[in-house]
């Protein structure tokens, strides 16, 4: 499905008595959002039953029992129909795992994760290529990260990191407090006092939003 597409989590509740049902399906239902929609195909009271497999199966749905278990014919058909059934005693505890299983209906989302900095001192011309001389100030640069050049309040390059080196050598990466050789292939107007935020791209989980 396109991403942030509405999604639907169909349910079919089960529960020991109404008291308990209606609670626990008020509760699933508040946790619907504009990308992800809980729909509660039906609530009743007693043991989970076959006909709720059908049901489950006809409208692609998970089973929620809550104080209650399947009967044998019901468990046997719903793995069979690769139907879940999911059985709780704290209503808590559903709340927490459909909302868990909601999350993973998203789609990921690329994040930013910090790598390091490091500062310009000074700029060195090797053939046509230029090498700005670096100190890193915290955390690492690493070979291929991506990086953004600050020069006073602008942003003078985004990109990758090409090239890392270290006493000329060429090196993964170089850590705090050791100096470096880098360049880019798609940049080369260094000037000292440049600074060098390194960062990389990581895919993350997306949480629920009300």
């Amino acid at each position: 499905k396109e991403y942030r597409r509405q999604r639907q989590m169909c349910i079919r509740d089960r529960g020991d008595v109404d008291g308990s049902v209606e609670a626990l399906g008020d509760s699933l239902l508040k946790l619907s959002t504009e990308e992800v929609q809980v729909n509660i195909i039906h609530k009743a009271v007693g043991q989970i039953s076959e006909s709720d497999v059908l049901l489950a199966t006809a409208s692609d749905a998970i089973i929620i029992g809550f104080q209650v278990r399947p009967s044998g014919g019901a468990r046997k058909l719903a793995e069979n129909e690769e139907i879940e059934i999911r059985l709780y005693s704290i209503i808590y505890d559903a709340i927490n795992e459909i909302k868990d299983a909601m999350e993973g209906l998203l789609e990921p989302e690329l994040v930013e994760e910090a790598l390091g900095e490091a500062e310009v001192r000074a700029v060195f011309t090797i053939g046509k290529s230029a090498v700005a001389g670096c100190y890193v100030n915290t955390g690492k640069l690493h070979r291929n990260c991506r990086v953004r050049v600050h020069r006073g309040k602008q942003v003078v390059y985004t990109g990758d990191l090409d090239s890392l080196r270290r006493n000329k050598d060429d090196v993964k990466e170089v850590a705090t407090g050791f100096e470096c050789g880098v360049g880019t292939d798609r940049f080369a107007n260094w000037e000292e006092g440049d600074r060098i935020e390194a960062f990389k791209m990581v895919t993350q989980r997306r949480k629920l939003t009300t």
